[in-house]
């Protein structure tokens, strides 16, 4: 059955707030997440990556064990200290709850409309770079110079903690109230950089864009876009049919190419902004690991099931870690191409096969790890065993291995031979 979705026609400018005036239709007749059937398509399609079944099983295992082991679950999410996270509603007066909730709202679009490109060909010293506290809440420490995806957080906490409301929609779509300007001195770089944040123009033109719809059709802030959302779904619209919406509504989040003749849609800008509105506003997990009794302040009708529904968010860590892990095969052309250096064109067989094999190997891995749960009869930590939550932990784990953090020693887990494979090069403003 279709699932009809109003959408706000325009009205007002691109510097201030309007109401919701009229609506149209559009269909979503999304039983299955495309994304998916984009993945397999890929992947039946490609010899550049292939999945190594014996590896993802092994890796399955290893995976598990070390969720399992560090009580990582949605809320874990919240435990980045530069992340601005929701007031418990307990602890506050509803106004500050309510004043709260929207500003994390916006910051989570914000940063998931800029989260693209961020490897750089210099060393890490003359790389972008942003200073930074080294948290968001107090005590704060001192200064830390965040680089890669934590260099836009930092930029944009750095924003808000000047008094600059970064982001409001209203402020950050007016060129007259937030000219091209201020936003190069928001992204500026450390003293020791030696480039600015990738992109620059790019993202300027994404801010302007995806700020006027949010003031033309949602009455300036993405809470009032979940508003829309929530009535015409009765309150019980998913998160697939939320990410359909971003896609539908915002054409910066419209992550499709072209393969062999056919249109693939990858998705990962707005799937991973939903993911981390899911994961913002997790109600937290009771110590013996089940799950939690409240129901979802965002998906209320959908505790946990429909988060199964989006993919793995495909970008250069997650091929990167998976290969390590010997989920995934590489030919000996890509191989030598990613210790070479040389860079991948958005839409090219190398880059859509690394993005697509990636989503439908991290789906695999799910699957194993709930085969495993069934097997020994434990839930492996509570949690919605889902691509998402193997998303969040591969992408952090890949980020430690990186800085040396932690090292994959091998014990419990069949390991590529050699050290981590570069991860691909590709300048897009998708991922």
């Amino acid at each position: 059955m279709a699932i009809l979705l109003h959408r706000i026609h325009p009205s007002g400018d691109s510097c201030s707030s309007s109401t919701l005036e009229g609506e149209a239709s559009v269909e979503l007749n999304v039983p299955r997440n495309p994304v998916l059937d984009s993945a397999q398509f890929i992947t039946e399609g490609t010899n550049f990556v292939t999945i190594n079944e014996p590896g993802l099983k092994s890796a399955a295992r290893f995976i598990r064990s070390k969720i399992l082991y560090s009580a990582y679950t949605p809320c874990t999410w919240k435990t980045h200290a530069l992340h601005i996270c929701p007031i418990d509603e307990g602890t506050d007066t509803e106004e500050n709850v309510e004043a709260r909730r929207a500003l994390v709202l916006n910051w989570i679009f914000l940063i998931s409309s800029l989260n693209f490109s961020f490897w750089s060909e210099k060393n890490e010293d003359e790389r972008y770079g942003v200073d930074w506290y080294e948290r968001w809440e107090a005590p704060r420490g001192g200064t830390e110079r965040w680089t890669g995806y934590w260099s836009l957080v930092a930029a944009i906490n750095r924003a808000l903690d000047e008094g600059i409301p970064f982001t409001d929609p209203a402020f950050y779509s007016c060129e007259k109230r937030c000219p091209d300007e201020l936003i190069r001195h928001i992204f500026r770089p450390s003293a020791q950089s030696q480039e600015e944040i990738p992109l620059l123009e790019q993202r300027i033109r994404i801010l302007r864009e995806n700020g006027s719809i949010l003031c033309q059709r949602f009455n300036g802030s993405f809470g009032g876009l979940l508003k829309a959302f929530h009535r015409i779904h009765n309150g019980e619209g998913t998160a697939l049919d939320l990410v359909q919406v971003v896609t539908d509504t915002f054409p910066s989040f419209r992550d499709e190419s072209s393969f062999q003749g056919r249109k693939v849609l990858l998705w990962k800008r707005a799937q991973i902004l939903v993911a981390e509105i899911w994961a913002a506003f997790h109600p937290p997990v009771t110590l013996d690991n089940t799950l939690p009794t409240s129901p979802h302040p965002i998906f209320p009708g959908h505790r946990g099931p429909s988060i199964y529904q989006l993919t793995m968010f495909a970008d250069y860590r997650l091929p990167q870690i998976l290969h390590h892990l010997n989920v995934l095969n590489y030919s000996p052309e890509l191989m030598k191409l990613l210790h070479d250096g040389t860079p991948l064109a958005h839409g090219c067989a190398e880059e859509i096969s690394l993005r697509g094999v990636s989503i439908l190997a991290v789906e695999k891995v799910r699957k194993e790890i709930i085969r495993l749960d069934e097997e020994d009869g434990r839930r492996l930590a509570s949690i919605e065993v889902s691509s998402v939550l193997i998303d969040f932990y591969l992408w952090d784990l890949a980020k430690r291995v990186e800085c040396g953090e932690e090292v994959i020693d091998g014990r419990g887990v069949e390991l590529n031979s050699g050290p981590v494979v570069p991860v691909h090069r590709t300048r897009s403003i998708w991922y």
